[in-house]
C-alpha cells in the first residue's frame, strides 16, 4: 500500500514533469525526444523533466547534476539508459540499497531501499551544462523534494555541480547562508560536511570520463557508499558481486 509520503512525492513528480519554466531546456529535451539517437529510433523519448526516484523513507539522497540527453530524458528514470547510470546502479545493488544491478527502463521491476536518486536540475541541458539561472530555478523543486524526504539524513553529491546544488539547498531549508560555515566547503571525492541536519558527502561524477579513466573506479564508490551508510546509521549487508 502506497504511503502517505508516497503519494505526495507522486504528485510532487507529476508537477515536476510538466515543468516549463527555462525556454532554453524546454527547447532542447524536445528536440532530442524528436531528432533520436540512431540506436533508439524506435523508442518513444520521456522528453520532459524526470523526477526523482526511490524510497519515500529513504535515509541517503544521492544528487547528481541532470538528466543525460539519451538516457533519463528517454527513460524517464534518473540515471537510467546509459553508462553512468549502469554504474551507479551497479553500486547501489553491491550496497544492498538495490533490488538488482542494472536500471533499464521504468518498470523493469528495480526497487531502492533507503535511498533516493534525484538531480539538481530536472531537464537535460545541452552539451550537459545547465546556466546557473536554470539552476536557481529547480532549487524550489529540491526544496520540496527534500521536504517530503523526512527521514533524510545523508546527502551524497555526485560531482562539483551537486555539491554546490546541495550546499544552496541546505541553506533553503535552513535559514539562509548563516546556516553553512565559512569559509564554504569545497568539493572533493570523499570529503564530508557535517554539524547541521544533513551530512553532506562529495562523490566524483559516475561519468565515463571519471569511470573509463579510472578517476571513479567500483572500489571507491562502494566505499564512499559504506561511508554513507555509517553517518546515515543504516548497516547493510553488501551482495557478493565476485559470482
Amino acid at each position: 500500500m502506497q504511503s502517505g509520503r508516497g503519494n505526495q512525492l507522486e504528485l510532487l513528480a507529476s508537477e515536476v514533469a510538466g515543468c516549463r519554466a527555462c525556454p532554453r531546456l524546454v527547447a532542447w529535451r524536445e528536440q532530442v525526444a524528436r531528432e533520436r539517437r540512431a540506436a533508439f529510433i524506435s523508442e518513444e523519448y520521456w522528453g520532459r523533466p524526470v523526477p526523482g526516484f526511490g524510497d519515500p523513507d529513504a535515509r541517503l539522497l544521492l544528487l547528481g547534476l541532470a538528466p543525460a540527453a539519451h538516457g533519463a530524458n528517454r527513460t524517464g528514470r534518473m540515471f537510467t539508459g546509459d553508462r553512468s547510470g549502469d554504474f551507479l546502479y551497479g553500486a547501489l545493488w553491491r550496497a544492498g540499497l538495490a533490488s538488482q544491478p542494472h536500471s533499464r527502463a521504468r518498470g523493469d521491476g528495480l526497487a531502492l531501499t533507503d535511498v533516493w536518486v534525484t538531480a539538481a536540475v530536472r531537464c537535460a541541458p545541452p552539451a550537459n551544462r545547465p546556466a546557473p539561472q536554470e539552476r536557481d530555478r529547480c532549487l524550489p523543486w529540491s526544496v520540496r523534494e527534500l521536504g517530503l524526504l523526512s527521514e533524510v539524513r545523508v546527502i551524497v553529491c555526485l560531482g562539483a555541480f551537486a555539491w554546490d546544488a546541495a550546499l544552496r539547498l541546505i541553506a533553503a531549508v535552513g535559514g539562509g547562508e548563516s546556516a553553512l560555515p565559512r569559509p564554504r566547503p569545497r568539493f572533493a571525492h570523499g570529503a564530508v560536511l557535517e554539524g547541521g541536519r544533513y551530512a553532506l558527502i562529495g562523490c566524483y561524477h559516475p561519468s565515463q570520463q571519471n569511470t573509463f579513466t579510472g578517476r571513479l573506479t567500483e572500489s571507491m564508490i562502494d566505499g564512499l557508499l559504506q561511508r554513507a551508510l555509517a553517518l546515515a546509521e543504516l548497516p547493510r549487508a553488501p551482495h557478493d558481486s565476485s559470482g
